[in-house]
């Protein structure tokens, strides 16, 4: 079966893996980390004490918040962009040849 993909991804296949991959930690990683930078400046804020360094703590939380669901749909669309580049590509003859979005749904 492995050759198979890589049948399909014409030898990029290694490459493809790689991107997903990095694709899949930034989707996840980069917001969890932005939400506990959010939540630690939040804290750090109450623990303080100060009516103003509250309000400035939650607006960066709220902001951190925003970056982390926008970096999420950010990668997932790529992804879904990526998948769909190239597909149903013909050859000459009629037949449907292996596309871009088949073998990135192979990896």
């Amino acid at each position: 079966m492995v050759f198979m993909m890589d049948d399909v991804c014409g030898g990029l296949g290694p490459i493809v893996s790689v991107i997903k991959g990095v694709f899949n930690i930034i989707k996840i990683l980069v917001p969890i980390f932005l939400l506990i930078m959010g939540v630690i400046d939040l804290a750090k804020a109450v623990l303080a004490s100060d009516e103003k360094e509250i309000k400035a703590g939650t607006s960066k939380l709220v902001k951190r918040a925003i970056a982390a669901v926008a970096v999420f749909f950010a990668v997932t669309l790529v992804d879904a962009i990526m998948g769909l580049v190239g597909a149903g590509e013909e050859d000459t003859d009629g037949t449907t040849s292996t596309s871009w979005s088949a073998c990135w749904r192979s990896r």
